[in-house]
């Protein structure tokens, strides 16, 4: 043998080190990538479970994930409208009230409840509710020495 067989021998036997050492990294590195997302998926926290289970159980949650964000979404988008819609139902009542203080057609009512008032009907009018004749089922009890006043629209 000649000196350079020596050294291709040790550079085979260097590239085979150097390949079985990537590829025990690389093994390593799947298997904690595994254990990692075992350990993400709620009902395999801290089990014992093969390959593929995870892949199944990681696969389901994903799945299960994706549903509940959906409907989060749909709640979301849902309060959204529903608030645009009460912005713009008191911007309206505003404006309407601030036009009825405008045209002087409210007088105050100096009652022991400064928010209503009355138009030139004699209705009375709430500063609250812009004269609509919608009603809150979770109004407050009134006082049992109060009289309760029926809100007409104007």
């Amino acid at each position: 043998m000649s000196e350079n067989d020596d050294i291709e021998v040790d550079s085979d036997a260097d590239k085979r080190a150097h390949h079985n050492a990537l590829e025990r990294k690389r093994r390593d590195h799947i298997k904690d990538s595994f254990h990692s997302l075992r350990d993400s998926v709620p009902s395999l926290q801290g089990e014992k479970a093969s390959r593929a289970q995870i892949l199944d159980k990681a696969t389901e949650y994903i799945q299960f994930m994706r549903r509940k964000n959906h409907t989060h979404q749909q709640d979301i988008d849902d309060l959204k409208k529903q608030n645009a819609q009460l912005e713009q139902q008191g911007e309206r009542r505003v404006r309407a009230l601030e036009k009825a203080k405008g045209n002087n057609q409210l007088q105050t009512n100096y009652s022991s409840d400064s928010s209503l008032y009355t138009n030139r009907k004699g209705s009375a009018v709430s500063a609250f509710d812009g004269g609509s004749d919608s009603s809150s089922e979770s109004e407050p009890d009134e006082p049992p020495n109060r009289k309760k006043l029926r809100v007409e629209p104007c």
